[in-house]
């Protein structure tokens, strides 16, 4: 809810309020004209000051109660600040395959493709041997442009970026 709103709110709260004390005033005055100048036989009566005291005391919350009510009336409702982060994409760099076999390139292809590929799944698409697939991938790793991760009982070869 908007601070406004909440203001306006409270605005009506008050003055409601001021109608309910004044008729409490009143109807406590009549009360006190009625059985006070019978026990004291005179005019005046202590409880007239303690009626006054109550009335002020209330009369002052609400008046707080108002002041506040019209602070957020007034005030200027907060803007919502929106921050966006901007990514920058990276620039990938071409691979430079010319210093390798034809066997490495065909592997790194695969890689490149998928971006991240099981070790036993580069095996299963070339029909190379575990050992030959796991040198190839060692030298591609010593070059820098693949990594390996284990991931229980497999790696899987992911591209350097």
């Amino acid at each position: 809810m908007e601070n406004k709103n909440v203001g306006y709110i409270l605005l009506g709260i008050s003055i409601l309020i001021t109608l309910i004390i004044f008729m409490f005033k009143t109807a406590l005055t009549s009360f006190v004209d009625s059985s006070c100048t019978l026990a004291h036989g005179g005019n005046y009566c202590p409880m007239y000051d303690t009626i006054s005291q109550q009335t002020y005391l209330s009369l002052a919350i609400v008046g707080i109660l108002l002041i506040v009510s019209l602070v957020l009336i007034i005030s200027k409702p907060q803007e919502k600040l929106v921050i966006k982060t901007i990514e920058k994409k990276k620039q990938s760099k071409p691979i430079d395959t010319s210093n390798l076999t034809k066997e490495e390139k065909l592997v790194l292809n695969l890689i490149i493709k998928d971006k991240t590929i099981f070790q036993a799944d580069i095996i299963d698409k070339t029909s190379f041997n575990k050992a030959k697939i796991t040198r190839i991938i060692d030298r591609l790793e010593g070059k820098g442009l693949v990594e390996r991760k284990r991931r229980g009982m497999t790696n899987i070869i992911v591209l350097k970026e």
